[in-house]
């Protein structure tokens, strides 16, 4: 066995849990986008290749990204966080 370090890998995962009976995958450099219908599939691929060139433009990696620095560039592509339910 070998006891090289694994390579860290960070992906996002978008979940459309909204169907209209269609499959959907999209995946890229670091996403993948299951489900949703066509117009929510649609929003989660804008959203991720917007997160991907804020990224590039910052001249980062998604895994050398701060949790802060993320949140950051979620909220200027439009996301929002969920709140805890109480």
């Amino acid at each position: 066995m070998s006891n090289a370090p694994k390579k860290k890998r960070t992906v996002l995962l978008g979940v459309g849990l909204d169907s209209d009976g269609h499959k959907r995958l999209t995946t890229g450099p670091n996403f993948a986008l299951v489900g949703g219908t066509e117009e929510t599939h649609e929003q989660m691929t804008e959203k991720a290749v917007k997160i991907n060139e804020k990224l590039k433009a910052r001249g980062k990696q998604l895994e050398n990204v701060s949790h802060e620095e993320f949140d950051e560039i979620a909220q200027e592509v439009g996301l929002k966080k969920a709140k805890p339910r109480q």
